[in-house]
């Protein structure tokens, strides 16, 4: 017999319901505070009352908690799967009902564990979650790194100070020309304040990319960030972050799953003969999916031909992941001129059409699918 745990986790409780194999209504529904102890004698009250032989299955969707409390109870010798939220069909049809709980979605969790319909979340490994984190927390200083450079431009703009010294903005004669302002007094220390948490944050970030271009060298991922880099507008961080965040791309069978995965594959709402297609759907991943459109803009400038950076960056791979990456560039190059030029699509929707194409080829990479011809 099985039993199929659901957990509605917070950090102020956990949610906990059981659905038996074969029954059709979740039982014990019960609230505990967030002790993984509190799991592990709710399980064991189930095996006392159904049988020593039960095997248990638990499920909780994935969010704030992340991995931790699947280690946890994988410690304590229980099966636990991380669900995609997207995909419970229960914790959905609450929301529209607008009758959303934790005992309602714990309940929806184990039967979507029954029915076996659902889509697991990848566990990455300590150390890929470690690198990911490390990225996202750079990704963070970038964002704060904008909001400084927001709040000068604002101040000097207030003040009536316009830089005509040049058309750039964060230049080295932009920010001498910044400390150079005829300012004095409280006004004088706002300045200051301001550039100093300006070049604060940027030097941290110097750092972070330094660090980033380290733990690329390792063992673990130097051939993987060797190829990636191979492709246009794909630097170090992008390529880590792509392995570190993927981690095993055969899970993807093929590369348009991988694509639907990133969540830069159109949507469509259709009936009867009527086609609707949407926009993309932006499930999945959406860090990566904002790195791979980031990359793309590169080649609305790519010219024909590698620069000699891109040549440096590919330098020690082999003839066959160059010629692949080349493939690949001019396919890409290409193929945003003629969304362009000839189908008169707008830059943003040419840029994302290429990210998922950009998509296709990075799974190629990693798979070792290089032969394949996209179609």
């Amino acid at each position: 017999m099985i039993a199929y745990v659901g957990i509605d986790a917070h950090t102020t409780n956990y949610t906990l319901a059981t659905r038996m194999e074969g029954s059709k209504e979740a039982v014990n529904v019960n609230t505990y505070s967030p002790l993984i102890s509190n799991i592990v004698k709710y399980c064991k009250a189930i095996r006392k009352e159904y049988g020593k032989d039960t095997e248990i299955i638990l499920g909780y969707e994935a969010g704030s908690l992340g991995f931790q409390l699947r280690r946890d109870l994988e410690k304590n010798d229980l099966k636990c799967l991380i669900l995609a939220p997207t995909s419970i069909p229960g914790t959905e049809l609450n929301r529209r009902k607008k009758k959303k709980d934790d005992k309602r979605d714990a309940s929806g969790i184990t039967k979507a564990l029954l029915n076996d319909d659902y889509s697991e979340v990848y566990m990455p490994d300590e150390e890929d979650e470690a690198v990911r984190d490390y990225i996202r927390m750079r990704e963070d200083h970038r964002k704060q790194l904008r909001v400084i450079k927001q709040q000068i431009c604002a101040l000097t703009n207030r003040h009536g100070f316009k830089f005509t010294e040049g058309k750039k903005y964060w230049t080295q004669k932009h920010l001498k020309w910044l400390k150079a302002l005829p300012v004095e007094g409280l006004l004088k220390e706002t300045f200051d304040s301001y550039l100093l948490s300006y070049e604060t944050v940027s030097e941290r970030i110097a750092q972070m990319d330094k660090k980033i271009e380290e733990i690329a060298e390792q063992d673990k991922y130097r051939e993987g960030v060797h190829k990636l880099i191979c492709l246009k507008g794909v630097k170090t961080l992008t390529a880590l972050a792509v392995i570190a965040e993927i981690g095993d791309f055969t899970r993807f069978v093929k590369a348009k799953n991988f694509a639907a995965f990133l969540g830069l594959v159109s949507g469509e709402l259709s009936s009867s003969d009527k086609q609707n297609r949407l926009g993309i759907t932006k499930q999945g991943n959406r860090f990566i999916r904002k790195l791979l459109v980031e990359c793309s803009q590169s080649f609305s400038r790519a010219t024909q031909g590698k620069s000699a950076l891109l040549k440096k960056r590919q330098e020690g791979n082999t003839a066959e992941v160059i010629a692949y990456a080349d493939k690949a560039n001019e396919r890409l190059r290409k193929r945003y001129l003629t969304l362009v030029l000839r189908n008169k699509k707008p830059h943003n929707k040419a840029v994302t059409a290429v990210a998922r194409e950009l998509a296709c080829f990075i799974w190629g990479m990693m798979t070792g699918n290089i032969h394949t011809v996209l179609a």
